[in-house]
């Protein structure tokens, strides 16, 4: 026996167990893997089970706090020094980076969980020397504890560093929990390798839902597309990569020249000299990756980016610096220290050189990226900074306002802010929604609603289409709005518009009888089919807003256009994506557990809701029923695939009579190992009663997902 066999030590816990055990994933690469609707499960909280953040935040001493952060602007650590004697440039990348990762077409990313602390962002290349600000900020964090989550505490620390350098900014809510686990359904890029780039096709067209240009990179390579220095170049990689975080021209100019109004960067030598990132560096580093064997290894002798200097002579200060240096030089190519392309101005006067970040005694010269000459090169692009360089106060609003949008894209609408300095204007992209009626007949409207004439189907797809645009990461869509009424949602091939305008006819009629929102009553509807279907009271929480056309950026609500709905058994089209795994990331935008997707499937497809025969295993779709598993499971069938494999037919094993259809949607219930066993529960003899009590849970839960307005 070797010494392996020997060892005790569970192998499944082992850092490297290749030659020791073999997981499931590497037994069956293939296997649908459900894990995303289990992370953030509650047993990997170290909070109490009582613990609510939000509460736990109106109790913090909010200037008291700003206070400390303030001060640690200037409180310069001998194990890792300040440029300048100021960290507020190194925390402005702290929150830039911790936001910057929000994506418009699935709403993930972005800082709205803390994930930072993590790996694969914790390990990022575009995050290098990032371990220093986190543990920077540990003392505050924990002085005040569980009154201030890390997510929160990297996006207000941002906010302080520009205000303590003179910047304007435009308001800050906290209300952000931390996750505990690093999320495990977020899709980065296929690469396996930093930096390499393998996800655009034709015309430079970016892979969705990515945002960034390279494995490993928060926006763009800085030095341009992949490390060519073309400024147009850059500028079409900048322009696609802001527009998936939902910014337009002007916003990505402030954001660009504002976040480079501050600071610099870090090449003082070749990358060789940096040690592993954190998530592979030794046990003795405690955490800490990119060790630096250049020099002494900090301040002057830093090595981030590869790109060495400051944008602007007054690296600390906010003013318009960098458009009056951007305009006021020719620029030349030239390769830092480190060997990466930037630009530095030809023959600069010596009033705008910049203080060496170590020795203020010395002047060095500023520098720009080949990101940052694309604010001069692209005709747009140009456009916007020459009005910027020529409106100071103009640039100073914008960059505020967009720098805002950047750090609260993710929190879904206004009524979710808390603290002090929630700002009293409302934006068109935190998508408002007026106050609803909560006092409405309740009976009378159940009672219209049942006697409306609509089918048991038309209502329950209307709620649902209304309901289930939700998703979590981003908190946006859902029912509250009743923005299915309105352009884009209304058009979308899913929602089928023929059915949603009759339906809605009858609902604006309905709506106005008993005094009730449109969005109540489109909820309500779809309650009233369940309880017809079932006998069993669906529960109706009312208040519910309806938006206008004026209040809705058609542009960003296009995003939530389901391309892909399992539980309706929609396809827009074919995808290399198997139905099955987009039925996976819908669930988990919605929030689901696997139990709840499951019971939803089984109950919608009870009522007859799928796309044409397929998953209807009952003869009476009218009766809310676990028909769907007792006959999915039912040994007489055999399933044969079509020729794509996407649909199948079902045969009589005695008969041989065709008799069923399905997709893999349906099927996957049967198929796989963790569905199936969930599917086995409901299809019991004796589960009836659980199967329409779980229903009526999940239903629930999708109905009033985004009733922010009943939170503490």
């Amino acid at each position: 026996m070797d010494d392996a066999s020997k060892c005790p030590v569970m192998h499944g816990s082992a850092t490297n167990n290749k030659g020791l055990s073999t997981s499931n994933k590497d037994w069956w690469p293939n296997q649908l893997n459900i894990n995303i609707l289990h992370q953030h499960d509650k047993r990997s909280n170290p909070m109490s089970p009582n613990f609510d953040y939000r509460s736990e935040f109106k109790k913090l001493d909010f200037k008291a706090l700003k206070k400390d952060l303030n001060d640690l602007m200037t409180d310069s650590k001998d194990w890792w020094p300040a440029d300048y004697g100021h960290y507020g440039p190194f925390f402005i990348r702290l929150t830039w980076h911790a936001a910057g990762t929000y994506r418009t077409w699935d709403g993930r990313g972005g800082g709205g969980t803390g994930d930072q602390r993590f790996a694969p962002l914790n390990s990022w290349p575009d995050n290098g020397n990032l371990d220093k600000a986190r543990r920077l900020l540990w003392p505050i964090k924990q002085k005040y504890g569980s009154k201030i989550s890390w997510a929160d505490l990297f996006i207000l620390v941002g906010n302080v560093a520009i205000e303590s350098m003179g910047g304007k900014t435009f308001g800050y809510s906290g209300g952000r929990p931390d996750i505990w686990t690093p999320p495990e359904d977020i899709y980065w890029g296929k690469e396996n390798e930093w930096l390499k780039n393998e996800r655009y096709t034709g015309e430079r067209i970016l892979e969705t839902p990515l945002g960034a240009v390279q494995m490993g990179l928060i926006y763009v390579n800085p030095q341009g597309p992949d490390g060519k220095p073309d400024p147009l170049a850059s500028a079409h990689d900048i322009r696609e990569t802001f527009a998936r975080m939902a910014m337009n021209d002007e916003e990505t100019v402030a954001l660009t020249a504002g976040g480079h109004t501050f600071g610099k960067a870090h090449g003082a030598a070749s990358e060789d000299n940096v040690g592993p990132e954190p998530e592979g560096a030794p046990i003795e580093q405690m955490g800490f990756g990119w060790k630096n064997v250049h020099g002494v290894g900090k301040g002057g002798d830093a090595i981030t980016s590869g790109i060495e200097g400051p944008w602007t002579a007054n690296p600390t200060k906010w003013d318009n610096g960098y458009f009056k240096l951007l305009f006021k030089y020719d620029w030349e190519l030239v390769k830092s220290p480190a060997g990466a392309f930037q630009w530095h101005p030809i023959n600069p006067d010596k009033e705008d050189l910049a203080p060496d970040s170590a020795d203020p005694s010395k002047l060095v010269t500023t520098i720009m990226t080949t990101a940052d000459m694309a604010m001069k090169e692209d005709p747009a692009y140009n456009k916007v900074s020459r009005n910027f360089l020529e409106n100071p106060d103009h640039f100073a609003d914008t960059f505020a306002r967009a720098w805002f949008k950047l750090l609260h894209r993710d929190m879904g609408p206004k009524t979710r802010y808390l603290g002090p300095e929630i700002p009293k204007e409302d934006l068109i992209w935190q998508d408002p929604v007026p106050k609803g009626n909560a006092d409405f007949n309740l009976d009378a409207a159940k009672k219209e609603l049942s006697e409306c004439g609509l089918s048991i189907q038309e209502m329950i797809e209307t709620a649902w289409a209304s309901a289930s645009t939700y998703r979590h990461t981003d908190m946006r869509g859902g029912a509250n709005g009743s923005r299915i009424r309105l352009s884009p949602q209304k058009d979308w091939e899913v929602n089928k518009p023929a059915q949603l305008s009759k339906v809605l006819d009858v609902y604006n009629q309905l709506a106005d009888k008993v005094n009730a929102s449109i969005a109540d009553i489109i909820v309500l509807g779809g309650n009233v089919a369940i309880e017809k279907a079932c006998g069993v009271e669906v529960p109706f929480t009312p208040g519910r807003g309806d938006a206008t056309q004026e209040m809705t950026d058609v542009d960003s609500f296009a995003v939530l256009e389901p391309l892909s709905d399992g539980f309706r058994n929609y396809e827009k089209q074919d995808f290399k994506v198997s139905p099955e795994e987009m039925l996976l990331d819908k669930s988990q935008l919605l929030g689901l557990t696997a139990p709840e997707m499951t019971v939803l499937i089984g109950g919608f497809r009870s009522l007859g809701i799928t796309s044409e025969r397929n998953g209807i295993f009952t003869n009476d779709i009218n009766n809310l029923s676990n028909d769907f598993f007792v006959n999915l499971l039912d040994m007489s069938t055999e399933w044969k695939p079509s020729k794509n494999n996407k649909s199948f037919s079902g045969y009589d094993r005695k008969t041989e009579e065709n008799s069923k259809y399905a997709t893999r949607v349906d099927l996957i219930f049967g198929s796989n190992s963790q569905l199936r066993a969930i599917s086995e529960v409901y299809a019991c003899n004796d589960s009836k009663e659980l199967f329409i009590n779980d229903f009526i849970l999940a239903w629930n839960k999708v109905m009033n997902a985004d009733r922010f307005d009943l939170e503490k």
